[in-house]
C-alpha cells in the first residue's frame, strides 16, 4: 500500500509519515518508486502478496486448440519457475481490441498481483509496455515467457492493424477477408516496383 494509506491505517499524519520515512524512521519497509512510497513487507514474493493467474489469448475461434497448448506451455515453465499458480483466464480475441471483458477485469483486480504470459503480443499487440509500466506503479507485474521478437511480428501488427481498420469500415465479418486482399495488392504494387 502507499505510504499515506498506511498513515491513515496507523492514525499518523501523512505528512509525518513522510518525514519518517525522508530520515529513515518509518518502523516498516518502504521504497520509492517515482513519486510513489510503498509500505509493507516487500521482500515477500509475488505469489504469497496476491494471486498469480496465467493469461492466454488466441485471436479468432479457429486457433481455439491453441489455447490449451498455449495454457499448458506457460504452466510447465511457470511451476518451474517458482510460480503457484491461482487462476488461469483464457480469451478469444483480438490482441488489437481494447474491449476484451476478461483483459479488463485481470486489469481491475488489485488482488492479482503477477500475470503471466507467453509472448508479449498475447496481452496487448501494440503498448503491452505502458501497460507493464502501470502495473509495476501498482506493486504488480507482467511476466512474459518468451520475451523474443518474431521475425514476422511488423507483418502480422500491419495485418492487425489492417483488419481492425476494415472491420471498423466495412463490419467485422469481412473485415479479415478485406485486410488480406489489401495486403495482396500492397505486395503485387511493391514486386511490380
Amino acid at each position: 500500500m502507499n505510504l499515506s494509506e498506511w498513515a491513515k491505517l496507523q492514525g499518523v499524519h501523512p505528512q509525518t509519515a513522510y518525514r519518517w520515512f525522508r530520515e529513515g524512521a518509518l518502523p516498516v519497509p518502504a521504497r520509492q518508486i517515482g513519486r510513489l512510497i510503498l509500505v509493507g513487507d516487500l521482500e515477500m514474493s509475488p505469489s504469497t502478496r496476491g494471486s498469480t493467474v496465467i493469461y492466454a489469448r488466441v485471436s479468432s475461434a479457429d486457433q481455439r486448440a491453441d489455447l490449451d497448448r498455449q495454457v499448458s506451455r506457460v504452466g510447465t515453465w511457470a511451476t518451474t519457475h517458482g510460480y503457484s499458480i491461482d487462476r488461469v483466464v483464457t480469451e478469444v480475441g483480438s490482441g488489437l481490441n481494447g474491449k476484451r471483458r476478461k483483459f479488463l477485469a485481470l486489469l481491475m483486480d488489485p488482488s492479482v498481483t503477477t500475470i503471466v504470459v507467453e509472448h508479449r503480443d498475447r496481452f496487448a499487440r501494440f503498448g503491452s509496455e505502458y501497460v507493464a509500466a502501470s502495473l509495476e506503479a501498482n506493486g504488480r507485474r507482467l511476466v512474459v515467457v518468451d520475451d523474443t521478437e518474431v521475425d514476422d511480428d511488423l507483418v502480422r501488427d500491419m495485418t492487425e492493424v489492417l483488419t481492425s481498420f476494415c472491420a471498423r469500415l466495412y463490419g467485422r465479418r469481412a473485415a479479415a477477408h478485406r485486410a488480406a486482399k489489401a495486403l495482396a495488392a500492397a505486395q503485387e504494387e511493391s514486386d511490380v516496383a
